[in-house]
């Protein structure tokens, strides 16, 4: 084996593994969105999570980005850990598609894809068909990759290390430990059995058992890179990577001892024999139908356990989660170093974030409508309290879409982004009315400014409008949902209506001397500050208008 040789097998694997993350990527950036809420529609149970598992990830070519969406589904309350288990499950068998992919010795085509993602990239203006580009360009880089990998190979046979290597590894224990450390240094089960089944192909591996306890420890090492991305998180982000933590140390476990019966009783391994038979005696074709075949006995007897591995996740981490209240004060929920960033749930997790801040604004509001009422001195300082926290997230979250600007998130959820800034504004704004509306609550009661009925009535009719527009508004924000767009149009006309109204009996009251002017001036700027928070409720619920 040549020096050569050595670098080719490093620049083949450096290809694969960038190929592998750029298709990944592309992929996520180009149909991530679509991918998502496939997720949040199909994992009504633990059935549909495991078909949704494997298609999701036979598409994304890594087990790793599903298991991590998982997680950030879970943090932000989409899905529960029983629902996660099927999805993870289901993500075990997808993963299989790459080495399936490599067997049939696709690297042959590999500069074709890359001609033709280059000319698709290079030549075709249309965004949608460049992206289209960028996924067959990876495609390429990871079969080159492999095509380069299996001619540096070729040299290994004639190295008598190497071959001697090969030939003395017999031990079951050996050769699951070195599959788990290649995968967890690799940081990918896909490419680690990529190489297993060059190695078959080029006849230096022979033990064919052997081959199956490597493809084990590649299972167990591909649990490394979900453990990683969960030491961060919550307490349910380390009990989903737990769960395919243990789904993988289990189901090796129960093929590990199968297979070391099966070699210890007879003297040829029946089930070797049979997976060589169906695989026509290809061996690049056998590590392959093993590694399918593995994964889908593994989900047939475990998917019946899952209810016992998450209780089992509960025992190996108590407790319960510190979580975050939407009005706790500096503290952020869904965004933030204690959630996983995934760029296909990033939007999703920073609507909770600015959902959450739109229910403290609302809140606030009617606090501080409250206090105009009752002049009650804690509740005007609270506003003030509420609205420093509001400004906090304001800062937060804008600076956090700024980050997504700036990541490979997917397209759709880029053109949202824009219209979420305005949003966080808006909502900054209402909770600006609300100092406000304290803030005359204040000098009502230092100065003894008396409203009168009509007026505190007025009032209250305009605040049942707001706060059922601003409730529509941020369910449709939060939901994407366009059922409510009649009723805000209508509520916002009745708002304004409402203004011009009360400012005019307003001027009625002034005249009739039943009404200070002092009085009539705050009064007055009230309305106006009201019939604005009208106006940023309708802005929120209009963001989604062309973004749904």
């Amino acid at each position: 084996m040549t020096f050569a040789n050595i670098l080719t097998l490093a620049g083949g694997l450096g290809l694969f593994l960038f190929g592998m993350k750029m298709m990944s990527e592309s992929i996520e950036k180009a149909a991530g969105a679509k991918l998502r809420k496939i997720l949040e529609i199909f994992t009504t149970n633990k059935f549909a999570g495991l078909a949704v598992g494997m298609f999701f990830t036979a598409i994304m070519q890594s087990s790793s980005a599903c298991t991590v969406m998982v997680v950030s589904f879970v943090n932000s309350g989409l899905i529960n850990l029983y629902q996660a288990a099927g999805i993870i499950m289901g993500a075990n068998i997808g993963t299989t598609i790459t080495s399936q992919l490599v067997s049939f010795k696709l690297s042959d085509y590999a500069p074709i894809f890359l001609l033709i993602g280059a000319v698709l990239i290079m030549f075709v203006k249309k965004p949608a068909i460049n992206r289209i580009g960028y996924i067959i360009v990876s495609f390429g880089t990871l079969f080159l990759g492999i095509s380069l990998m299996s001619q540096s190979m070729n040299g290994l046979k004639e190295s008598p290390e190497v071959i001697n290597f090969f030939a003395s590894l017999s031990n079951p224990f050996l050769a699951v430990l070195i599959g788990l450390l290649i995968t967890g240094v690799v940081q990918s089960s896909s490419v680690t059995v990529s190489i297993v089944l060059l190695l078959a192909q080029q006849g230096l591996l022979s033990n064919f058992s052997i081959v199956i306890f490597i493809i084990l420890g590649c299972n167990m090492g591909a649990c490394v890179s979900a453990l990683l991305a969960s030491l961060s998180g919550m307490k349910d982000a380390k009990r989903a990577a737990m769960i395919h933590f243990l789904f993988n140390l289990v189901g090796t476990i129960i093929v590990f001892i199968i297979m070391v019966i099966f070699d210890g009783v007879f003297e040829a391994n029946p089930l070797v024999e049979f997976m060589l038979k169906f695989s026509k005696y290809n061996y690049g074709r056998y590590v392959a139908n093993c590694h399918t075949f593995i994964k889908i006995f593994q989900v047939i007897v475990l998917f019946p356990m899952s209810g016992l591995l998450v209780k089992a996740t509960y025992l190996i981490i108590p407790g319960k989660e510190e979580k975050v209240g939407y009005n706790d004060e500096y503290k952020l929920q869904f965004i933030g170093n204690k959630v996983v960033f995934n760029p296909a749930t990033a939007v999703v997790e920073v609507t909770n974030e600015i959902e959450r801040m739109a229910n403290l604004a609302l809140d606030n509001l009617n606090r501080a409508m409250n206090s105009l009422v009752t002049l009650d001195e804690e509740e005007i300082e609270k506003v003030a309290e509420v609205e420093n926290n509001i400004n906090f997230l304001n800062k937060t979250i804008t600076d956090y879409l700024v980050k997504l600007t700036q990541s490979t998130i997917p397209i759709e959820d880029l053109q949202n982004i824009g219209a979420y800034f305005h949003v966080v504004n808006d909502i900054e704004r209402i909770g600006d009315h609300a100092t406000n509306i304290a803030e005359t609550a204040q000098m009502r009661k230092e100065k003894n400014i008396e409203f009168s009925k009509e007026a505190f009535n007025e009032m209250a009719q305009m605040m049942d409008a707001i706060n059922l527009n601003l409730q529509y508004a941020i369910e449709m924000f939060s939901q994407r949902k366009m059922e409510h767009i009649d009723q805000v149009k209508e509520t916002e006309d009745k708002i304004d209506n409402m203004e011009k109204e009360f400012q005019q009996t307003h001027v009625q009251r002034l005249t009739k001397n039943e009404c200070t002017a002092e009085a009539g001036m705050l009064y007055s700027d009230i309305l106006s500050g009201l019939e604005r928070v009208g106006d940023h409720a309708t802005n929120i619920a209009f963001s989604i208008l062309g973004n749904s």
